[in-house]
């Protein structure tokens, strides 16, 4: 079912990525913040882990936490680290032709 946003419809996302001015780099940016935004939460969530307990397991604030699962800050690589080890996870360059 279409849905129409300002007067235009669209039957896809990638219908709205299409005109949305973003380049391919901007598109592949949002696409890579959300899927590790979505890894942390998941995560967290499986092991039933609250964010002040995160926050007690990775010494990074839950503030912090909370704003980077809400994507409203770019956190350094090494907060990454500190937030996903304790989930039992980490961060991996992959080449792009293993992408799918």
């Amino acid at each position: 079912m279409p849905k129409i946003i300002n007067g235009v419809s669209y039957n896809t996302h990638e219908d709205l990525l299409k005109i949305s001015g973003l380049t391919p780099t901007e598109q592949a940016e949002i696409k890579l913040n959300s899927q590790i935004i979505c890894a942390l939460i998941d995560a967290r969530n499986d092991k039933k882990i609250s964010q002040k307990e995160l926050e007690e397991l990775s010494g990074v604030r839950q503030p912090i936490i909370a704003r980077i699962e809400r994507g409203k800050t770019d956190p350094q690589i090494t907060t990454l680290l500190r937030i996903l080890e304790p989930l039992g996870m980490t961060l991996a360059v992959v080449s792009k032709n293993l992408e799918k």
